[in-house]
């Protein structure tokens, strides 16, 4: 019989973490993390509460094999680390806490949150790696526009600023599901640094496999990190989140896609914009538990 400590109260007999593991001990070799940030975020806001119902939905993914891989992701040495500390009300300062708490921790999976997280997890694997890496990106939005409503800082600037820095190698930087109105200027700003975009359409067009291969051949085999934020999912499938844009990918492309990116030397991994206060059901926030899971089989089917 489980022992639960520290005032842990359980949910459905699993402890309130990811999965419902019981380990938190922040020297795992991978570590589930969640950054309650919407600070910067440029229409509905709630995803603050992301990081939280996503471990609520994650218990319907506990304790069983993964059905491709036929591993048992809550096998692998993980643990769920709790919440990272913000600045009330200040942006900046919030996103040099997050690069401070990340910098100690070997490979992150953050439950956002808003998109900006990802501008100081870059930060601090960069950092940490001594160079720049390959990014893999699920989106709607493109997310480099220079600043958003006069606001330097914000959760559609974050890749901006991660090039712009040089904490992501361009070459290796692949964005998929794109498909929101932007502005031509920050589009051919970010085809001119050598980014690749797939658009929502080339996915329905191309296939899953297809993609994979684009995807795959984008991010070589140097690190590289994901970034997946809810909206590249089509709001039929993921309604609770801040900005949705119709047309988006099904929850099994994406779930197609991620089984198909065996041999990226994946370092890290963001599950962003799930905002549940907008949610039906649990659906978005389910779909977003899902996609970290995906992940982390694919890591435990390398021996990861």
């Amino acid at each position: 019989m489980s022992q639960f400590q520290g005032g842990d109260a359980p949910t459905f007999a699993t402890f309130p973490t990811f999965l419902g593991t019981g380990r938190r001990a922040p020297d795992a070799a991978h570590v589930v993390a969640g950054i309650p940030l919407d600070l910067g975020v440029t229409n509905r806001a709630g995803a603050r509460s992301g990081p939280a119902a996503i471990r609520v939905a994650s218990r319907m993914l506990a304790g069983n094999h993964h059905p491709h891989y036929r591993v048992m992701v809550d096998e692998m040495d993980l643990a769920d680390a709790g919440d990272f500390a913000i600045a009330l009300g200040d942006l900046k300062e919030s996103l040099a806490l997050i690069e401070a708490q990340a910098a100690g921790i070997g490979h992150l999976i953050a439950l956002g949150g808003e998109h900006g997280i990802t501008l100081p997890l870059l930060r601090a694997l960069a950092t940490a790696r001594g160079g720049p890496v390959g990014l893999v990106h699920f989106d709607a939005h493109a997310d480099t526009w220079a600043e958003n409503f006069g606001q330097a800082y914000s959760h559609g600037s974050v890749f901006y600023h991660a090039l712009r820095e040089g904490l992501v190698d361009p070459r290796r930087m692949i964005q998929i599901g794109i498909r929101s109105p932007l502005l031509n200027e920050a589009q051919d700003w970010t085809l001119a640094q050598g980014v690749t975009v797939l658009s929502a359409q080339d996915v329905h067009e191309q296939g899953v496999e297809r993609v994979a291969e684009r995807i795959r051949a984008v991010a070589g085999t140097g690190a590289t990190y994901l970034s997946f934020d809810i909206d590249c999912l089509d709001p039929a499938f993921a309604p609770g989140t801040g900005t949705p844009e119709i047309g988006g990918l099904a929850s099994w492309q994406a779930q197609a896609l991620l089984r198909r990116l065996g041999g990226i030397d994946f370092v890290g991994m963001d599950l962003v914009e799930v905002a549940p206060a907008h949610d039906v059901s649990e659906i978005t926030a389910l779909a977003g538990a899902t996609m970290v899971w995906e992940y982390l089989a694919l890591l435990a089917s390398q021996g990861r």
